[in-house]
């Protein structure tokens, strides 16, 4: 090839060259790449520090007392009524209508005095419409106003065909009636009354008298129990409450008080007590929540980070301040404590979401003693309280067998003391036996 030749085709290369090294530069230059969208949703929906838990496992009766004839029969065992709760999942509820808007304590005690009929006690306010995932409950009751009890009682007086139930509310003085329809009353009978004849005697510790309260006639027998305490890191809470957990601050307050936070919350946990609270900083407060919305969206947010460390219930509710508490159990009794620990779920509400949200950290870990202690019967309890010149009876409101939680901050140790407790003027109150009265432990 000449040298003409060659001259021309590097000139024609060269020329190439210089156009593809436009091109490249142009195309850097107006290069808008696409990017995926970025999922914004809280942190939540990925983490899971403990359970989920059903409706029906957050809102549970903690007593039944039975009323036959010729005795009183009840049970806080919590697999006996569980059993009693199975079976009335299956009847229809039908009818409900207004009896009462002004139910005051004597025409309760009246009503629960009736014989053949038994009664579910509940620590809170249910709201019916979210209770329809444990009462079988036709359409039309669901589309009934705001409604709520706190005792359910089953009447088998009526019919073969169907049974009274009432809907009691304490805090409202309502009574609303309402049919269940019965598939098979031969089966009722063999199951639920069967049943309820063969639990503990019970007595009334002020007959004829208001309020209306039951208790166990014989010595009471529980367990107490010392658990390893275990806890759940407050990272993880941190991962599942905060909507970035990477721009989170923390800080150390004192020597058992930690702070971590953003623009928008903060998160205090106090590592004596084995207790966080979380607050968001611009939530405005709730004027009036209304209870099934508040109750529901109260429960599921602690499923959202699967936030049931041990077993808890509800246990109370106030619409207006849009306060939900719910507190630990233990072998279906509940467990209270001094002000060194705590032993519930506390929820407050705003306008658009949460605003204060507290809890304990810690949960039971092995057990490593269990041992069988026998109490006073509740009719002893009440005439000690009864002869106490610290405690006026006719306030007291209930009694009952829970624990006391004691916690042994050198040895980690979680102790459950079976004790007797009172409520009176909304305090939870430990019977002492040494003194027959009372101690302070906080309000429910």
């Amino acid at each position: 090839m000449g040298l003409k030749h060659i001259e021309t085709v590097k000139s024609i290369i060269l020329l190439l060259l210089i156009a593809l090294s436009i091109t490249f530069t142009f195309s850097i230059w107006t290069y808008s790449p696409r990017y995926e969208t970025m999922d914004q949703s809280p942190t939540t929906d990925n983490i899971a520090i403990a359970n989920k838990e059903s409706i029906d496992q957050i809102i549970k009766p903690y007593k039944t007392v039975f009323n036959f004839n010729d005795s009183l029969r009840g049970t806080v065992n919590a697999k006996e009524i569980d059993m009693i709760i199975d079976e009335i999942s299956d009847w229809k509820i039908t009818d409900i209508s207004l009896v009462n808007q002004n139910f005051g304590a004597e025409e309760w005690g009246a009503l629960l005095r009736k014989p053949n009929r038994f009664t579910l006690y509940y620590h809170g306010e249910v709201p019916l419409t979210l209770y329809d995932t444990v009462l079988y409950m036709d359409e039309k009751m669901l589309n009934v106003p705001e409604i709520s009890f706190d005792r359910l009682v089953i009447d088998w007086n009526a019919s073969h065909t169907y049974l009274d139930i009432l809907f009691i509310s304490k805090m409202n003085k309502t009574m609303y009636s309402a049919k269940a329809q019965v598939r098979d009353y031969k089966e009722f009978e063999r199951t639920i009354l069967t049943m309820g004849q063969e639990f503990e005697e019970y007595g009334e510790v002020n007959p004829g008298g208001s309020p209306y309260i039951v208790v166990p006639t014989g010595t009471v027998e529980a367990r107490k129990n010392t658990y390893f305490q275990e806890e759940v890191r407050p990272s993880q809470f941190r991962n599942a409450l905060f909507s970035d957990p990477s721009a989170v601050r923390r800080s150390q307050l004192s020597s058992y008080v930690e702070d971590y936070g953003d623009n928008q919350a903060l998160m205090k946990v106090y590592t004596d007590k084995k207790k966080l609270e979380f607050m968001y900083l611009f939530e405005e407060p709730n004027e009036l929540a209304i209870p099934s919305e508040l109750l529901e969206k109260a429960i599921y947010y602690v499923n959202e980070h699967s936030g049931w460390t041990d077993e808890y219930r509800y246990t109370y509710m106030d619409p207006a301040s849009s306060t939900v508490r719910f507190r630990l159990f233990l072998h279906g009794l509940p467990v209270y404590t001094d002000s060194s620990l705590t032993t519930e779920i506390v929820q407050k509400w705003g306008k658009n979401g949460i605003t204060d949200y507290s809890r304990p950290y810690y949960t039971r870990g092995t057990t490593l003693e269990s041992k069988v202690q026998q109490l006073p019967s509740g009719m002893e309890v009440a005439e000690r309280l009864k002869e106490s010149d610290m405690i006026d009876l006719d306030k007291v409101e209930e009694l009952t067998v829970g624990y006391f939680m004691k916690y042994d901050m050198k040895q980690g140790l979680l102790i459950m003391e079976p004790a007797w407790f009172y409520l009176s003027k909304g305090n939870w109150n430990r019977f002492l036996p040494e003194t027959s009265g009372g101690e302070l432990i906080g309000l429910e």
